[in-house]
């Protein structure tokens, strides 16, 4: 299992980013559709799923984040 992060959409290719920093472009139309930036993609045997409880658990950590520096 490999998990990526939608950093940007560029036309008709994502851009995503590996847990280890390095980036890869994947053509829009091998990927889950409705992607959008900050969704996480779980590739598994050869499929590729947008992972709803990663998105979410990260977004929530970055929005508590966001919030203690405004504090």
């Amino acid at each position: 299992m490999k998990l990526f992060t939608v950093d940007r959409i560029e036309g008709d290719i994502a851009v995503l980013e590996c847990e280890n920093g390095d980036c890869v472009n994947m053509e829009l139309k091998n990927l889950p559709k409705n992607i959008k930036e900050g969704d996480v993609l779980n590739f598994e045997n050869g499929s590729c799923f947008l992972d709803e409880s990663e998105t979410k658990a990260r977004s929530e950590k970055i929005k508590k984040m966001m919030e203690s520096l405004f504090e």
